[in-house]
């Protein structure tokens, strides 16, 4: 489920001349059973409502006082969300005789034509106060204090987002409340300009578009997922935009180096724009300093699962789990036991909204083949990002729907990824031109030619990894001497600059003399710069095996192993 929660108004939506009928009481309890929460937001004050629908126990929470108020009905605890109306308004009310005049914690109503006198009281005090109206109901509140915000106070007290939540309603005053929902809907009675704004418009009137939207959620892929909620990957080259849903599994994958991590860095930007959680599995240590995200875990400390679930539970927080001190081997069983968890935390918040899973051929692997993953079905909205697709569980690649993929054999990319997942590889299947990466969607087939969006930060050279972690046996460097006698592996810059203190000078000058030491920056490092200097101290044959050491182990501390402080 996407949609768990029903935000409706109350007069001309859920009520009909103030009362709700039986038949729509039954909706919404068979609506509840689904495990989903019902929300009331109304104009109307707190004793009125009571008695009029003596039922607010099926409501999970209550917006009352067009936003001023919530009511919390299994505690009956109620919580002003504004401040009380001045005295003073109130008064010069009265000896205006505006009758009939209601004031309840925050709200002071009235009805039509007293809105000119209210507005020259509002005037004469120099009060920060706004009239709301509502099918000629006049409702002055202080400023900034609509349904809208009443609405985000309680899906902050019931830790959902507005994204996993539809509303419902009538009238001027719902606008700001649907239009602040994933999904807004209006009933056929609407007024003409809640109609136009709204996504979707009932065939039944008042409480039977409720009933109406109830059976459709009971099937919900029967509900749109708007255009408004897509993620722009790129653009095209006449500027069309490419955006990906809410609900797609998509691969990012290509060589290493060429932009897979700043094209998902970029994503998480949109994200945030779009006020989309996302939670980013972090297996080397890329992602510990992206914005607008708290990171768990570091080289030397494991995440725990209940770090990551408390930290997901606040809607505002965006997670990257670094999994670094992990050994390669403990970290497929990690992402099952989190993606476990995960999976049933989604069940009852619908969050994180995205799962950005980076080497996912290490968490996800072929020999995972057969676990009970169910990616497709339990994690929509996954990015999963791999430099080798054809290592990847093919459970996982069965799942996706559309691939981006970077880099010289990014055609055997998508091949790989059609052949995987049974699909038919696109005709005249080329690589993409540089700087541009091809966008396939399964359900078309059709291959596109895209610019990739760039982030709006720099993403940062990761130190800690290279520094402290595990390249992988691949990536790692090693010793061994002119006569190959030696296998001494150093599989991160620290290790590599312990052993070259201790080996012999005939195998440090050897692989100094061969280039070795710049090649294994510049191809398993990916770090140009440390590369060049590391080739200038290699051709430098004025220097001896101890000064070349030492300037090698200068220009690694330097941009590595500082003190973290120090780090750029």
């Amino acid at each position: 489920m996407f949609y768990l929660a029903l935000a409706s108004d109350y007069d001309g939506t859920l009520a009909e001349d103030g009362i709700v009928s039986d038949a729509t009481l039954a909706a919404v309890e068979e609506f509840k059973e689904t495990g989903r929460k019902f929300i009331l937001v109304t104009g109307r004050e707190l004793p009125d409502l009571k008695r009029v629908f003596p039922r607010l126990d099926v409501c999970d929470m209550v917006v009352a006082e067009n936003g001023a108020l919530l009511y919390v009905p299994a505690t009956e605890e109620e919580l002003p969300i504004a401040p009380p109306p001045p005295p003073e308004f109130v008064a010069r009310l009265k000896e205006k005789e505006v009758t009939p005049l209601s004031v309840g914690h925050s709200i002071v109503a009235t009805w039509e034509p007293h809105q000119d006198i209210v507005l020259e009281t509002i005037k004469e005090l120099g009060l920060e106060l706004e009239i709301i109206f509502n099918k000629g109901a006049v409702m002055v509140l202080p400023s900034g204090v609509n349904k809208a915000t009443g609405l985000a106070a309680a899906l902050s007290q019931l830790k959902l987002s507005p994204h996993n939540v539809i509303g419902i309603g009538d009238a001027e005053n719902d606008h700001a409340f649907l239009t602040a929902c994933g999904l807004s809907v209006a009933v056929a009675n609407a007024l003409p300009a809640v109609k136009k704004t709204a996504d979707l418009v009932t065939d039944g009137a008042g409480s039977a578009g409720v009933e109406e939207l109830i059976g459709l959620l009971g099937e919900e892929s029967r509900l749109p997922f708007l255009p408004r909620h897509n993620i722009v990957i790129g653009r095209m080259g006449e500027g069309r935009e490419i955006a990906i849903a809410p609900q797609s599994v998509m691969l990012i994958a290509g060589s290493s180096g060429i932009g897979k991590s700043t094209l998902a860095t970029a994503l998480t930007e949109k994200m945030v724009e779009h006020r989309f959680q996302f939670l980013v599995f972090d297996p080397e240590g890329d992602y510990d300093r992206l914005e607008n995200a708290v990171s768990v875990g570091d080289a030397r400390t494991a995440p725990t699962k209940e770090q990551v679930l408390e930290l997901l539970s606040e809607t505002a927080n965006n997670v990257v789990v670094n999994t670094l001190s992990l050994h390669l081997a403990e970290r497929p069983a990690f992402f099952a036991d989190l993606q476990s968890e995960l999976a049933s935390f989604r069940a009852r918040t619908g969050r994180p909204h995205w799962l950005i899973v980076d080497e996912a051929h290490h968490l996800l692997p072929k020999a995972r083949d057969g676990a009970s993953l169910a990616l497709s079905q339990d994690m929509p909205g996954m990015v999963l990002i791999t430099v080798h697709p054809d290592s990847l569980s093919v459970d996982a690649l069965r799942g996706v729907d559309v691939a981006v993929a970077l880099g010289p054999q990014s055609d055997q990319v998508i091949g790989t990824l059609c052949a995987a997942v049974g699909a038919n590889p696109p005709e005249r299947l080329a690589p993409a031109p540089k700087n541009d990466v091809l966008f396939w969607q399964r359900e078309s087939g059709d291959i596109l030619v895209v610019t990739p969006i760039s982030p709006k930060q720099v993403h940062e050279r990761h130190t800690r990894k290279y520094a402290e972690g595990d390249l992988g046996e691949e990536r790692s460097f090693y010793f061994r001497g002119p006569e190959g006698a030696m296998n001494l592996r150093a599989q991160n810059l620290m290790i590599f600059q312990q052993l070259a203190e201790g080996i012999d000078d005939a195998t440090w000058d050897y692989h100094l003399r061969e280039g070795h030491y710049s090649e294994w920056f510049r191809s398993a490092v990916k770090d140009e710069d440390l590369a060049d200097e590391a080739a200038m101290i290699e051709t430098d044959r004025s220097l001896a095996p101890q000064q070349s050491r030492h300037l090698m182990a200068e220009a690694i501390r330097k941009r590595y192993t500082a003190p973290a402080a120090a780090l750029p």
